[in-house]
Parts: C-alpha cells; structure tokens; sequence
C-alpha cells in the first residue's frame, strides 16, 4: 500500500524527479564550505557575548587558521566548481578579518566612552567557560562598573550651578561625534543585555549569589540605561520622549531584562548611521569584485535615472499630465484599495505575474514554490522602517491598521497603491526572493553562506527590468509604478554611496528621495532610516540596481548571442547559488579562474541599452 501511495505521489506531481537531483554537478569543496559554516555557528552560539574580549580573540584566530588551511588546496586539481568554491570561501574569510579590523578602529573610537564594556562582558566568557563563580568579587565588579559609569554620565549632564556648595571643576567629557556616540549608546545596551543574561543564569540558582549580587545588578542596569539615555539625548540629539530608555530595572529577579526599552528602538529619533568612508567602500567593493569606484558607480546610477526621468515624463504625457511626472504619480498614488483588501491585492498580482512568466517559460517555478509561500500584515511600528511590502519564503504586507494616525494611514495606503505593487510583488516572491531562498536551500546549499544581495537584490531587480522589456506594464500607470521603484534603485545608489563618503546627510538623502522619486516623506524617512540603521551592509542599497545591471550585461553577453537560452540562463543563476555576479559569470561564461578570482568585469561596458516603452 505504501509503495502504491509513493507512485501516486510522484505521478501527480508531488515530488520533484530525481534524475537532475542525482546528476547535478558537486563542487569538490563543498563538504568544505559547509565544515566551515558549521564550525562558525557553533563559535557563534559559544561565544555568545558579542565583541567581549574572548570572541574578537577566538573569531579572529578561527578565521587565520581557516584562511591557511583553504590555502594549502591544491587548486589546479579542483573541478570548476571547486575553485570556485575555493575563490569564494577565501574571499570571504579574508573579507571577515578586515572586518574584524574596522570593527577594532570602531571601538577604539568608542572607548572613552565605553571603559567599562570589556569587563562586564567577560563575564558572560567566564560564565561560558564554566567556571567556579566568586559573587562576592563578582558584586564588586558591577558596583565598581556602576560608579564609573555614573560618573562618566556626569559628564555630559548640564554643570551643576555656581551657587552650590561644595561645587568643584570637573572633568570634560570625551569629545566624539554624534556617530560614535550613537554607536556607543547602542553598545551600552548590548553590555545591558549580556549581563542581563549573564545574572539570569545564576540567580535564585545559587543562594549566595543572589545574596551578593541581585542588589548591584539592579543599580548597574538602572546606571546602563541612564547612561545610553544620555548619550542619546545630550550628544546624539534625540529628544527626551525619544531617547528615553525606561527606567530599569524590568527583568526577572531585579536585573535589566536586556531588551531595548521604548524610545530605543532604531525606528525613532534622529537617523545618524555609520558612515565607513572611501577606504570602507574600496574594502566592500572589491570583496563584491566590482572594479569600480563609488564615483563611477554614481555616474552609472544618473545614467540610469536620467532614462527612468524620460519615461515616467513620457507615461504622464499619456495620461494627460504633460511632462508633469509628479502629477502623474499623485494620481496613481490616490488609486489604493480600500481598507482590509491589501491582501487580495497582492495575491491577484502574484498570481498574475506567475501567469505571465508560465506564458514565456523564462524561468523553471516549481510548482511547490508556487504553493508554499505565505503571507502577513507587518506591524504598524515595524512599517516606520519597512513601508513597503517585503517578501521571501513570507510575503510581508505594509497596509495600515486602525490605531494608526490619519496621516500614517494615508501614507501607507498612496505608498503601497495597486500600480506601485504591480512592479514589485515579483520581486518578493516568484520569481524574485522566493524562488531564490527556494532554489539555494536545494541547489548548493553551501554556498548560502556567500549571500550577497547583489545576488538576491539585484536578481530582483533584474526581473524588473526584464518584465519592463518585454512589456508586463501596459498602462501608463502601471509604467509609472514601475519606473517609481527603478527611479528608487537609481537614486538608492547615489545617496547611500554619498553618504559613505561624508557627502550627504540622512535629512539630505529624504529630501533627496522626496524631490528625485516622488516618496512620501514619512516613507522617505522610513527608507533612509532602514538604509543607515545598521541591519543592513553599506553596499545594501547600491547592490540592487548595481547587481541586476551586472546580470543584464551578463544576459547580453550569453543569451543575445545564442550561447544559452533564456531559461538556461536564468535556471543556471539560481541553481548557483548565491555568489558575486563576477563569479556568476565565470560559471556561466566558463572563465578562467585562479586563485584570486576572476579578471576585473567593467559589466558596465556591455549593457545593453534601456528600452523605450512605445509611444502612443
């Protein structure tokens, strides 16, 4: 019975077949990549105290150690996946330790205000090394924290008057920029919760302990959150409502919980990121093998634009608004669907998108990649950062809800219209991020641990541009909701690279997204805020539209010129798994490859031109 039960299965489609599973190419190194990845989460979950003394050390040494065994490979007997492979784990671990080292010019910037931070989390080291507690000099520890951070918080509180008695000249505080002192107020509160941890795991567990330390535990957090509370508010600049990080004291057995309090939370206050300059960038894009300068890359984006500026101008000409581009999208804008039907919406549009690759077959959409993903409302705090729909394995749906404010509901709504979603609900799910996280969770699954989003962002992005092509927008407005986010990616590029290079403000990048795309401004802040956040890497946002004209040039390169077929190509790409494109190309290409990777790839050079949409 069961063996009749399989055989149904298989002929109704219900489970892949196997023939390609048995015969897809394996790369020598793979049991290599995923050694690697397993020993590296299991340092991870170790040393669980993040950037305590004893990680740096272990991390930095586990990755040294990991770089001289790659190195003893004998690479001219690896297989073209294999050396790949090889290119990609050493890249990366070399990419870790520079890492690791702008991580150390970082701290090194933050340690006057922070001198108390390395003690506190090697606690947590001890703990996890297992060793035998003291809590009598463990109590000392955290009081001794407590007064150096009282006094240090001191600092930067307004001078006491001159008529008190008693009143002597005191210290200056440490001068740092509002950068680093954001980022020290951030690292307050990771030290507040490691120790939260930390006390957790002994109190009420060992008598004596609590005896000893639960009471200057208690006045260490209250001290933590004053203290991040200060730096935010007198050298950072948010306002008291917005930097103050609750009173204290909340956690199980009267020490911090260890979250991020309300008026914490990277979604309020002023917008500062961490700007990692010329040098940074060079580092980052030369790990992404992309022989460009940020200057050139900006160059690339205005080209890009001055196109997408053409048509949205031609599509308001359509709709009756002259060269009145902002017009035009005001009214695509006001086109959203009432409450509660932001679903439907996206369901239909999903739906209709796989529809339309089903008619070009330009792509291999499983039919479980079809029937497995799912779908949610994102928060209303959470759309402060994200106000716009995310996907992947769960598509994430930004709409309003009732207990949010009248302009919020508003912009919400005009950001998230039935026009702007045309052009993007593919771009999360098939044949965008879903099918992507699809594909390598089953196609050289190793090579999860190279993800790059100019592998994922910018595929999407790509299959923007190639539905725009080959004509999936037939309306005016629908072009203009296209055109809204490729002007987006252009103008992501420009401000994030200027950011990084001390050339534009946070305030100057919503504006800049304010009068070059048409955003909404709450949703322009919301987008700047996610940029520069920390969540994300600082080639993020330049990595969209930079990767899919990586993968259109590559298009050009091996489908224009019948070396592949469409959905060869596109196949080949996410069965890669994530990886540069440079090494996408060598894949693909065939390429020569050594040690080093491949020759530099000035893919701009190639790319096709964009195509007009016709005029009516």
């Amino acid at each position: 019975m069961l063996i009749v039960s399989t055989l149904l299965l298989l002929q109704a489609g219900a489970a892949p077949a196997l023939g390609p599973l048995v015969a897809r190419p394996v790369s020598d190194l793979a049991a290599v990549v995923e050694r690697f990845s397993i020993d590296r989460t299991a340092l991870n979950r170790r040393y669980d105290a993040d950037d305590s003394p004893a990680q740096r050390k272990r991390m930095r040494e586990s990755y040294t150690a990991w770089q001289a065994r790659v190195r003893e490979v004998d690479f001219a007997k690896l297989g073209a996946e294999g050396r790949v492979d090889y290119v990609l784990l050493d890249r990366y671990l070399r990419h870790q330790i520079a890492l690791l080292d702008r991580r150390d010019k970082m701290r090194a910037e933050a340690a006057p205000l922070l001198p108390f931070a390395d003690r506190l989390l090697a606690l947590q080291d001890t703990r996890r090394n297992l060793e035998t507690i003291d809590p009598r000099a463990a109590a000392r520890t955290l009081a001794d924290a407590t007064k150096q951070i009282d006094s240090l918080r001191a600092l930067f509180e307004p001078a006491p008057s001159r008529g008190d008695s008693g009143t002597r000249t005191r210290a200056a505080a440490p001068k740092v920029t509002k950068t680093v002192a954001n980022r020290a107020a951030d690292d307050v509160d990771d030290v507040r919760g490691v120790v939260s941890s930390w006390f957790r795991y002994y109190d009420g567990y060992d008598p004596v302990f609590s005896w000893w330390v639960k009471d200057p535990c208690q006045k260490l957090d209250e001290a933590l959150t004053r203290y991040a509370r200060t730096l935010r508010e007198r050298v950072v600049g948010a306002k008291p409502a917005e930097g103050r990080a609750g009173q204290g004291g909340g956690g199980a057995g009267g020490c911090g919980a260890g979250a991020r309090q309300p008026g914490t939370e990277p979604n309020t206050g002023p917008i500062v990121g961490e700007p990692i300059g010329a040098d940074g960038l060079k580092e980052d894009l030369d790990y992404e093998m992309i022989p460009y300068t940020p200057q050139e890359l900006i160059a690339i984006a205005e080209r890009e634009y001055a196109f997408s500026l053409s048509e949205i101008k031609a599509a308001a000409r359509e709709m009756g608004f002259g060269d009145d581009w902002k017009a035009a999208m005001e009214k695509v804008k006001n086109t959203y669907v009432e409450p509660g039907r932001q679903p439907d919406l996206v369901r239909d549009l999903a739906r209709q998108a796989e529809a339309f690759f089903d008619q070009h077959d330009w792509v291999t959409i499983p039919p479980l990649a079809r029937e497995d993903w799912r779908m949610e409302m994102i928060p209303p705090e959470r759309q402060r950062v994200s106000p716009f729909f995310l996907g992947g394995e769960t598509i994430q749906v930004s709409y309003p809800t009732a207990e949010m404010s009248d302009e919020e509901k508003l912009m919400s709504m005009r950001g998230n219209n039935p026009h702007f979603s045309h052009a993007t609900v593919f771009h999360e799910l098939n044949p965008g991020h879903h099918l992507q996280s699809f594909m390598s969770a089953r196609y050289q699954p190793h090579r999860r641990l190279f993800g790059t989003p100019f592998w994922n962002e910018g595929q999407s992005l790509y299959w923007e541009m190639f539905l725009w092509d080959h004509g999936f927008h037939v309306s005016p407005e629908d072009r203009v909701g296209a055109l809204f986010w490729r002007m987006h990616r252009s103008a992501r590029i420009i401000f994030s690279l200027n950011f990084h290079l001390g050339k534009m403000t946070p305030e100057q990048a919503i504006q800049f997204l304010v009068d070059t795309v048409g955003f909404e401004r709450a949703n322009a802040e919301g987008e700047v805020r996610r940029s520069f956040g920390g969540a994300y890497s600082p080639l993020y946002q330049a990595a969209y539209m930079i990767g899919g004209l990586q993968l259109r040039a590559l298009h050009r390169e091996l489908v224009d010129s019948r070396t592949m077929m469409d959905r060869e190509f596109h196949d080949a790409v996410l069965q890669g798994g994530p990886m540069p494109i440079a090494m996408v190309r060598v894949r693909l290409a065939k390429l020569a490859v050594t040690r080093d990777g491949a020759a530099p790839w000035r893919f701009a050079d190639a790319l096709p031109p964009p195509i007009p949409r016709p005029r009516k």
